[in-house]
């Protein structure tokens, strides 16, 4: 699996919106200034993570966008999910395509994009937006003069 630019994008607005929770609605154009992201391409992924119940979104002169849940509460996976699509590292291990396989009842290398899709997934449903909000402070502080 590798991660498009759709779906580094999408995190660093999910990071920034789990930075400011609490703050209430959140401007798309303060999104993509504060994590570098194109507000045009913002816009498309924004709606993707609302579809996904991810983000409350909001217009108007107070509108903007927000967390639909606590950071603690939002994993890496739901949001790669939603950016990016199935978790599977080759399409012979998703769920929806493992029947059209003529080789998955023989081949041998399948069991292994099986174990590496599961700890993959296992790995980033472990993750929430708080601990990557908690690491990205400790970075920045160590990074910071003093």
């Amino acid at each position: 699996m590798k991660i498009s630019t759709k779906g580094e994008y999408g995190i660093r607005a999910l990071l920034e919106l789990s930075w400011r929770y609490g703050e209430g609605y959140i401007q798309s154009s303060e999104i993509a200034a504060a994590r570098e992201i194109p507000e045009n391409y913002l816009y498309q992924l924004l709606i993707s993570l609302r579809k996904a119940g991810i983000i409350l979104s909001r217009r108007g002169p107070q509108g903007g966008h927000t967390l639909a849940r606590a950071p603690e509460a939002v994993s890496l996976a739901e949001a790669v999910l939603a950016l990016e699509g199935p978790l599977a590292v080759t399409a012979c291990v998703q769920d929806d395509v493992i029947h059209d396989c003529l080789r998955s009842g023989f081949c041998p290398v399948r069991s292994v994009w099986e174990k590496v899709t599961r700890a993959t997934q296992e790995i980033l449903e472990s993750t929430s937006f708080a601990q990557l909000v908690e690491e990205e402070r400790a970075r920045r502080k160590e990074q910071s003069p003093d």
